[in-house]
């Protein structure tokens, strides 16, 4: 997976609100409100970042370098939230 890269979907609208980032998808109905995405800070990177063009692991290098964590714990939450991401259909591979 780490050779991968992914795109946003179109249909995810990214908005700052009081120094917080959401994802909210704009497709369905009203109620699907609870697919609204909140991004902490290592989130909110991997979102900025999926541009087609960087691989998963390229991202997996930066978070370990930029938030001086150890690789084992950023392969995890990195895998974590890119699941989440494509479960719930807000981005897609590229390629």
């Amino acid at each position: 997976m780490w050779d991968k890269t992914f795109r946003k979907k179109e249909e995810v609208v990214s908005r700052e609100i009081a120094g917080e980032t959401i994802l909210v998808p704009v497709r369905g109905k009203l109620a699907d409100m609870q697919k609204i995405f909140s991004l902490n800070r290592t989130a909110e990177y991997i979102w900025q970042h999926l541009d087609e063009e960087t691989t998963l692991g390229d991202i997996l290098q930066e978070i370990i370098a930029q938030f001086d964590v150890e690789a084992s714990a950023a392969e995890k939450d990195v895998l974590e939230f890119m699941n989440e991401l494509i479960d719930a259909d807000l981005v897609e591979e590229s390629g």
